[in-house]
C-alpha cells in the first residue's frame, strides 16, 4: 500500500476508514512513506486476526520463562544464536514494511544519539549501528543497540559532570548528521510467508529474546524503551523546544516497568524515534531554506 493508495480512496461520511483519517492527520510527525507504511502493517489482517491471540500467549510464556530462569544458571545466555534466529524470522516471515522499520530504527537511533552528541558542551565517543540488510543484525545488533544508549547516557553524563557543564539550549544548531536511511522498501523479503505485521513479530521475538539472554540482559533491554523519554528531553533542551515532548509515553525512567509489556512499548519507543527523526529533518530543511534565502538577499560581489 502505498501513499497514493489512501489518497486515491473515497471518503463515505457514513462509513469513514479509520486508516484514512490517521495517514492525512498531520499532528503525528511522520514522512508520507513512512506512515503509509506504519498504517499498511496496522491494517494488515495479521495484526487484526493474529496478534489477539499471540499476545497472550507471548506474555504467558514471559512468565514461565522467568520462572525457568530461576533455574538456570544466572549467566547462561545464547546471545549469537538468538541474532540468528531473529535474522531467519524477520527474512523468513516478516512484512516487508515491518522489516524495513525495523532496519530504518538503528539509523534513526544512531543519528539522533550523534545528534545530541553532536550538540552537547562535551564530546563522547559513539558506536552508531547502521545495518544495510536483515543479515547485518546477525551480528548481535539488537543487543548492542540496548548498550549503547545506556553507555552514551552515561558517558555524556559523566563527562558532563567531570566538565561542570550542563545540556542547554544551542544557537546553531547542527543537524548535518539527519538524513533518510539508504534503505528500500522493495529490496526488503516479499515471499509468500512474509505477512506477519510488526507488532505481532515483536510479540513473538520478546520471550525469545529473553529465553536466550541472560535475566539481566533483557531486564536492561526492557527499561532501556523507558530513554525514550530522556533522549527526548536532551533533544529538546538542545532545541529549545519542549512542546516536542509531547507524544512520548514510554513512562518516566525512574519508574520501571514490568517486562510483560516490553512488546507494546517496543512499538511506542520505534514510533517515538521516528516522528522526533522527523521534526529534526524537517527543521534541518527549514535551517537550510533560512541560510539560502539569507545568501539571496545578500549583494553580488562587485568587479574590481
Amino acid at each position: 500500500m502505498q501513499s497514493d493508495d489512501f489518497l486515491q480512496r473515497a471518503h463515505d461520511p457514513r462509513d469513514p476508514n479509520p486508516w484514512l483519517a490517521l495517514y492525512l492527520d498531520g499532528s503525528t510527525p511522520l514522512p508520507d512513506p513512512v506512515k503509509s507504511a506504519w498504517l499498511h502493517d496496522l491494517a494488515s489482517p495479521s495484526r487484526q486476526y493474529l496478534l489477539p491471540f499471540v499476545r497472550p500467549l507471548a506474555r504467558l510464556m514471559i512468565i514461565l520463562i522467568q520462572i525457568l530462569k530461576t533455574i538456570l544458571p544466572k549467566r547462561w545466555s545464547a546471545s549469537k544464536t538468538l541474532h540468528r534466529l531473529l535474522v531467519w524470522g524477520l527474512k523468513g516471515f516478516v512484512s516487508p514494511e515491518a522489516n524495513w522499520l525495523i532496519l530504518r530504527h538503528f539509523h534513526l537511533g544512531a543519528q539522533i544519539i550523534e545528534f545530541i552528541e553532536r550538540n552537547a558542551p562535551v564530546s563522547v565517543a559513539l558506536s552508531p549501528l547502521k545495518p544495510l540488510t536483515i543479515d547485518d543484525l546477525g551480528d548481535e545488533l539488537f543487543l548492542k543497540h540496548d548498550l549503547n544508549l545506556f553507555n552514551f547516557v552515561i558517558r555524556l553524563n559523566q563527562q558532563l559532570r567531570a566538565e561542570g557543564k550542563t545540556l542547554a539550549a544551542v544557537q546553531d544548531v547542527d543537524f548535518s548528521m539527519i538524513s533518510e536511511p539508504p534503505l528500500a522498501l522493495d529490496a526488503m523479503p516479499q515471499r509468500a510467508l512474509n505477512f506477519i505485521d510488526l507488532q505481532t513479530a515483536i510479540e513473538i521475538f520478546t520471550p525469545v529474546y529473553q529465553l536466550f539472554l541472560t535475566d539481566n540482559d533483557f531486564w536492561r533491554a526492557a527499561n532501556s524503551l523507558q530513554l525514550d523519554e530522556t533522549m527526548g528531553v536532551y533533544a529538546a533542551t538542545i532545541l529549545n523546544t519542549p512542546q516536542h515532548l509531547l507524544l512520548l509515553n514510554n513512562k518516566h525512567p525512574l519508574v520501571p516497568m514490568s517486562t510483560l509489556g516490553a512488546g507494546y512499548r517496543l512499538v511506542l519507543h520505534g514510533l517515538s524515534s521516528e516522528m522526533l527523526h522527523c521534526l529534526l529533518s524537517e527543521m534541518k530543511q527549514a535551517q537550510q531554506a533560512a541560510a539560502s534565502a539569507v545568501q539571496a538577499d545578500q549583494p553580488a560581489a562587485q568587479p574590481a
